[in-house]
């Protein structure tokens, strides 16, 4: 019999659309477009498991839904294919990275048609493509050559009133007295305040891979792939200025349609805070054995402070101060003392010799450490004196500088002022190494301190201590006391300000982006450093002209990590590397490569124009698609992705190269698809089993809650157990309740699912449809295989409600036939329509399926089957399972793709009831139910009620005493 078969009708339909072009997206969007992306996959050697899918399946989804209502839809997919996981697996199996990315992109492609997901696959690109990467040298090139006006004031196209926008470096104004110092000098101005520049930057450098690693890619001092070593070590290193954007990354959040938690993710990202700049004066010579004496630096502070009264506070601070930033002005009269960090560059010359040989080996334990373990999972506070002193500037009180790693040199100016009385970190230390803590806020009337707050309470000269940290009154600063915080840090900033030792300061927790890796497989930058006759960088450098890309890599066979922090690149052919300019000056390429973030910044505009090779993309298609509509992927790529992609657009629209400020208006993140549901059970060393509320996981394992007796957790399989209540209890010991958890797909757990070997089995429909239908889609969900086969079985019903399955030959049901629906079958056909259309919109996929499986419940079993009330559920279930449906549309005598069919329209007046059903009760017991007109009277209602022969029973001898009726809910009779 023609059984429901997706190996003879998915592969068959897949070469439809691929030989009919089914799907492909026209160069201008004809009447309304929608713009629908699925974040770039990167290719690995693995190939996709079932938790990839999940967000395609749903942008898949609304895309075959959108070309039915007639909208001209752009639904690309690419490969962001650069970076170290490539250069890792090429080197590991000695294999070049340009054959293994490859490999890997075939493999994904072919898994993705295997979904039948209706990508226009003619826009497909990779981001190791030449024609690609072109224009990512040439975006870079638009940074090099540009500098952020704060202070410009400009209207952008669409009419907005502006400060702040990138300019051209030409456009730069150079100080008359730089401009008289000659070329050279005017050349490394301009370095200085280009959006991408050179830094002396301290890096996560993990000498076993060879590259510098982000933060986020740091776990307990070693690499998070492959579990090796790092030190931070201080290195030259390629920086974009993100933080010249950062108020308007943050400010236009409010404009974009994104979950509030991924916005409040990017806004603690960028970390916006208010407060003051202020200099500690430090004198101008190095540290000695004594140290700073206190009567000669009290003349010399005040020979400082004259200076600085009438020069005023300097942009960028001198040698002999170090500056700091506070969000606590008000606290600077209980400052007692100072830390900087390990990296600070004025350590060394704060030294004295007798602390060197400590300070150098707490250095070199804090460059072992990553940020994270130094700040949020630092348990225990260390430092070391340098046995230099600084002097505060409101008071001209000497107190000592220390070093300290829970201090970044990545955040804020890497010194900070310490206020023990009022900060928890500062009081930690100070308790610790037994530092004066003088308290300089006074709590408001009725104050409760908190936990954290009570947790550092100590007892001194039998009196209870501990840190204030919130906004009080101002107490032991003289002519301040009494004031509020608020007031006072305004008044005491004023007062810096006047005096040229501080000025009022907005920081962000941002970093300037930290663009080059000391990777083989990247993007190649398009500039070379200038070489002096002996060959050694001058620190200038030039770039390549546009002409010249895309600047490839290239051919090296050995590209592995030599443990040093030269990149692979610095041992390229010298054909490669240098070049004498037409004006004689030799040059050396760049050997840094772009970081993986680079390709994946702006691939969503390539999509829109990918075989351009004039520009990268053209101004009318991109004005004509953009902004993106819909973006789904990972919540993964919550921060730096986004707020990379962010950056990049709004420099591009900043030189009008783009249309929008905010590249995507809507993001969606869907929920990780865990492995199966694994099933454990616990038992003592007798073999006696303990239910699992007993039972609590310790340090060396699971025990028992009341004795700490150790367990053994047994893995069990699921005919052992069976559901009671809202838990899994053993088949055999109704009472033991057993631990049922699902876990991250992983090859370590062994609990990855391959597409290959569902679709092998069920089908890509039954694959898509499954993963919808699990939940919500922002929500995590356990993968079952179970589920599958569930789907499956609906599926195979829906073939059978319009195929004869006792045929010899695929035909129609002869039950379908003409025959006209009932006023009943035409209401439900239209609420299914009315449900699933609302459901695609709201992005509730699992809610618009279970109203199909509803549908199909009630047709299944009659015959005849009006055909004119089925029909329309083949269109409503083909953009979750198109296989199955355009097969179905077919045999219905169709012969064109269902694709561009027009969705099907619902009427509003077949969603109301013409009757609906009510409880009779008579003496509050029910006693029958029965259909009444909707809105009925009490006097049609009780009529109808009467006539049913339950009810007649009930009333027969008896007197009504009263009647209660609520229309469309409730009718009671009353009785005795």
């Amino acid at each position: 019999m023609p059984r429901y078969d997706p190996k003879r009708i998915e592969p068959k339909w897949q070469a439809f659309w691929e030989q009919n072009q089914t799907f492909k997206t026209p160069d201008m969007p004809v009447g309304e477009k929608l713009y629908v992306l699925d974040m770039f996959p990167y290719p690995s050697g693995d190939g996709l498991h079932m938790g990839h899918p999940e967000g395609q399946t749903a942008t898949d989804i609304v895309c075959r839904y959108a070309r039915m209502k007639g909208k001209s839809v752009l639904h690309p997919m690419g490969w962001d294919a650069f970076g170290l996981p490539a250069e890792q697996y090429a080197i590991k199996h000695k294999i070049h990275p340009r054959i293994t990315t490859t490999k890997n992109i075939n493999n994904f492609r072919r898994q993705e048609k295997m979904l039948g997901f209706s990508f226009d696959w003619n826009r497909e690109f990779s981001t190791t493509d030449p024609e690609y990467f072109r224009w990512t040298q040439w975006i870079f090139l638009q940074i090099y050559h540009a500098w952020y006006d704060p202070e410009f004031v400009w209207t952008d196209p669409a009419g907005k009133p502006r400060i702040g926008k990138a300019r051209r470096i030409s456009e730069l104004p150079i100080p008359e007295e730089v401009a008289a110092i000659g070329q050279e000098a005017v050349r490394r101005y301009q370095d200085r305040h280009r959006l991408a520049y050179q830094h002396e930057a301290p890096v996560n450098w993990c000498p076993a891979l060879g590259t510098v690693l982000a933060n986020e890619e740091v776990i307990d001092g070693k690499s998070e792939r492959g579990d090796h070593p790092v030190v931070r070590i201080p290195m030259r290193q390629w920086m974009l200025g993100i933080t010249q954007y950062a108020e308007r990354l943050l400010a236009d959040l409010e404009h974009v349609k994104w979950p509030e938690s991924i916005k409040a993710l990017q806004k603690n990202w960028i970390g916006r805070s208010t407060g003051a700049e202020v200099d500690f004066w430090i004198g101008a010579d190095d540290a000695d054995d004594e140290g700073m004496e206190a009567e000669d630096a009290a003349a010399e502070f005040d020979d400082w402070c004259e200076d600085r009264l009438a020069s005023g506070f300097p942009e960028q601070p001198d040698d002999d101060v170090l500056r700091i930033y506070t969000t606590r002005p008000d606290t600077l009269f209980g400052a007692t003392y100072m830390v900087l960090a390990p990296e600070h560059p004025a350590v060394d010359r704060l030294t004295t010799s007798e602390q060197r040989a400590e300070i150098a080996a707490y250095r070199l334990r804090a460059a072992g450490k990553s940020d994270l373990d130094r700040t949020d999972l630092c348990k225990d506070k260390s430092g070391v004196f340098t046995g230099s002193y600084a002097v505060n500037p409101v008071n001209g009180e000497l107190i000592p500088v220390w070093i300290a790693d829970y201090v970044l040199i990545s955040y804020g100016t890497g010194a900070i002022m310490a206020v023990p009385a009022h900060d928890v970190r500062d009081w930690e230390f100070a308790v610790k190494y037994k530092l004066p803590i003088r308290p300089v806020v006074e709590p408001p009337a009725g104050y409760t301190s908190s936990r954290e707050e009570q947790d550092l309470a100590r007892t001194v000269d039998g009196k209870i201590e501990m840190p204030f940290t919130g906004e009080g009154f101002a107490i032991h600063q003289g002519e301040f006391d009494g004031l509020p915080t608020a007031q006072f840090k305004e008044q005491i900033t004023q007062v810096l300000a006047e005096r040229g030792l501080g000025k009022k300061a907005v920081n962000y927790r941002l970093r300037d982006w930290l663009f080059s890796r000391q990777h083989f497989w990247g993007e190649p930058f398009p500039l070379w450093h200038e070489l002096d006759a002996a060959g050694n960088p001058t620190g200038l450098m030039r770039s390549d002209p546009e002409s010249a890309l895309p600047i490839t890599l290239p051919e090296m066979n050995d590209f592995k990590p030599h443990g040093r922090p030269e990149p692979p690149l610095a041992e390229a052919p010298p054909e490669w590397l240098y070049k004498t300019d037409t004006d004689g000056v030799k040059l050396l390429r760049e050997t840094n490569t772009m970081p993986q973030w680079a390709g994946s910044c702006w691939y969503y505009l390539r999509f829109i124009d990918p075989k351009n090779d004039t520009v990268f993309v053209d101004p009318l298609k991109e004005k004509a698609w953009m902004p993106v509509d819909l973006y789904i992927g990972g919540a993964e790529h919550a921060v730096l992705h986004l707020l990379y992609a962010r950056f990049w657009h709004k420099l591009l629209f900043d030189f009008g190269y783009v249309s929008s400020d905010e590249p995507f208006n809507r993001l969606v993140n869907q929920g990780m698809i865990l492995g199966e549901a694994e099933i454990t059970g616990f038992q003592k060393e007798d073999g006696q089993w303990v239910t699992i509320r007993d039972v609590k996981e310790g340090e060396e394992g699971h025990v028992l809650k009341a004795t700490g007796e150790k367990v053994t957790a047994v893995k069990l399989q699921p005919e052992q157990v069976v559901k009671q209540g809202d838990q899994l209890v053993l088949i055999e010991h109704a009472q033991i309740a057993v631990e049922s958890r699902s876990y991250k797909m992983s090859k370590s757990r062994g609990n990855v699912v391959n597409p290959d070997t569902v679709i092998d089995e069920y089908g890509a429909d039954s694959a898509r449809l499954f993963e919808m239908f699990m939940g919500p889609l922002e929500a995590s969900k356990p993968w079952s295989m179970t589920g599958v086969e569930g789907v499956s079985r609906f599926l195979g019903r829906v073939w059978r409600l319009f195929a004869d399955d006792r045929s010899d030959a695929v035909q129609l049901h002869p039950a379908l036939t003409s025959v006209e629906p009932t006023a009943e079958q035409m209401r439900l056909l239209h609420r299914t329509i009315f449900a699933v259309t609302r459901d695609i919109d709201m992005l509730s996929f699992n809610t618009a399926i279970s109203r199909m499986m509803e549908f199909v419940n009630e047709f299944a079993t009659l015959e005849p089957r009006p055909r004119a009330a089925l029909e329309p559920l083949v269109l409503l279930l083909s953009p979750f399972a198109p296989h199955l449906s355009e097969e179905l549309w077919q045999l219905l005598g169709h012969d064109k793709s269902l694709a561009y069919e027009p969705w099907p329209k619902y009427d509003p007046k077949l969603l109301v009831e013409s009757d609906v059903e009510i409880p009779v009760q008579v003496n509050g017991k029910l006693r029958a139910k029965v259909r009444v007109p909707t809105k009925a009277d009490q006097e049609t209602a009780e009529r109808i009620g009467r006539a049913d022969p339950k009810v007649t029973e009930h009333l027969s001898g008896k007197q009504v005493v009263k009647v209660v009726y609520v229309a469309d809910r409730l009718l009671n009779f009353v009785v005795k």
